[in-house]
């Protein structure tokens, strides 16, 4: 029996030291991606080039530890080259100007502005978790455990997104993957974005339209858009319909982080009011994958109840139900959910799923492409009881009792902080 006992005491340590090991296999937070077409790209001219082949990022390399204990995620889509425009600013739509730095925990931006007023956003690839990193973690060295989960964001998943939100008439930045090497025009910026990989996407808020809508009178975030509401009253009213497609989109690729800032409106002008149609933006998390050891045990909906995995079913619903969903929801009819989950399930059919694909580099496209697509498949096929579902889910939550993240300066009447159209 003592033997039994010492076995299971080391095999327990030895699980220990191999977690351990595994969680502190790297002392770095953040890497660059890597240029394969030169050797020392400070000697490049890029402007003699219309291309660049790129892998997003190595930092994330594998073995048989690491992937047991934090799971094989897309560490191949990120060491894999492709080939990518070079953009340069000067030249971009006429020339544009850098208004500013964004913010963002992990991803670093730059917002731009053209020449007719249009708004842009640069967004990095490669993601700098360090603000994220807790101090537990750093003291024992454990950074690792929140450097290796950016793995389990596909790179560019944002650009298939925007594939298939065009297909079932769901608002996208439209995102497009461009290389920004050095350049004057990036000025004091080019240490911290030159030679990079992006997304140039673009801006959810602005005083121009961009979509494809007509009568837009101006793009705001969530934050303007209560200031708006507290003035015009009855006269501004969100789209249910259209809010509810786009949440019901998020459901089929698996983005479970859609809190209110990752949300911009257009504000169309009627004859007498103002609807506000929602634009989704950041899809850092879409196909969100996460298999090994301590990814399972984080998703578990007892741990951390919003980090949903992207399965074939989505089997916590309660999890994906955001304050910013009871805000603008509650209480909405049982019937737009159905008859916009009935939409969803019609407009995207296996061929425009299938078809989809072809917006991403083949390199990236034969690795995991068809998991990806047989997953949103299987969640288009029950999309109606997800939606029953999450309707039932956001009325048993009820309403908010507190500002919504981002609008916590704002001095709101009960009945704004409560929803956006209560009574």
């Amino acid at each position: 029996m003592k033997r039994f006992f010492y076995a299971i005491l080391i095999s327990l340590l030895l699980l220990v030291a191999v977690v351990y090991w595994s969680l502190s296999s790297t002392d770095k937070t953040f890497e660059r991606n890597r240029v394969l077409n030169f050797k020392d790209i400070q000697a490049v001219n890029f402007r003699d080039y219309d291309s660049v082949l790129v892998a997003a990022s190595e930092l994330y390399e594998p073995n048989f530890v690491k992937e047991f204990i934090q799971g094989s995620q897309y560490r191949d889509v990120w060491a894999t080259s492709v080939k990518v425009p070079v953009l340069f600013l000067d030249t971009l739509f006429g020339g544009v100007t850098i208004l500013k730095e964004g913010g963002g925990k992990q991803t670093h931006s730059l917002k731009l502005k053209a020449k007719n007023g249009i708004e842009y956003t640069l967004r990095s690839v490669n993601k700098d978790p360090e603000p994220l990193i807790p101090e537990f973690a750093k003291t024992l060295g454990l950074e690792n455990i929140v450097v290796d989960g950016i793995s389990a964001q596909h790179p560019y998943a944002a650009i298939l997104v925007a594939e298939l939100a065009q297909s079932v008439k769901v608002l996208h930045t439209n995102p497009k993957l461009v290389f920004l090497p050095k350049q004057e025009k990036l000025e004091n910026y080019n240490d911290k974005f030159g030679n990079r990989l992006f997304l140039l996407e673009y801006e959810t808020e602005g005083e121009i339209n961009w979509t494809s809508y007509e009568n837009i009178d101006q793009l705001v975030d969530t934050k303007d858009l209560q200031e708006l509401k507290q003035t015009l009253k009855d006269s501004l009213k969100i789209d249910k319909r259209a809010l509810i497609r786009a949440r019901l989109f998020d459901f089929l690729i698996g983005d479970w982080d859609r809190h209110t800032k990752q949300w911009g409106f257009a504000l169309q002008k009627t004859d007498t009011n103002y609807v506000a149609i929602p634009i989704a933006g950041d899809r850092d998390n879409a196909f969100f994958n996460t298999d090994g050891l301590i990814p399972s045990i984080l998703t578990n909906k007892n741990v951390v109840p919003e980090l949903r995995p992207f399965e074939n079913d989505i089997e916590f619903i309660e999890g994906l139900v955001y304050p910013f969903d009871r805000y603008f929801l509650i209480n909405t009819p049982e019937t737009l959910f159905s008859s916009e989950a009935k939409a969803l399930q019609n407009l995207l059919t296996d061929d425009v799923i299938d078809a989809s694909l072809e917006v991403w580099p083949v390199e990236i496209s034969v690795l995991n492409g068809k998991e990806i697509t047989d997953k949103i498949k299987s969640r288009r096929d029950d999309l109606l009881d997800y939606a029953l579902k999450f309707k039932i889910e956001i009325d048993k939550q009820g309403i908010v009792n507190e500002n919504l993240k981002g609008s916590e300066d704002l001095n709101l009447s009960k009945n704004l902080i409560n929803c956006f159209e209560c009574d």
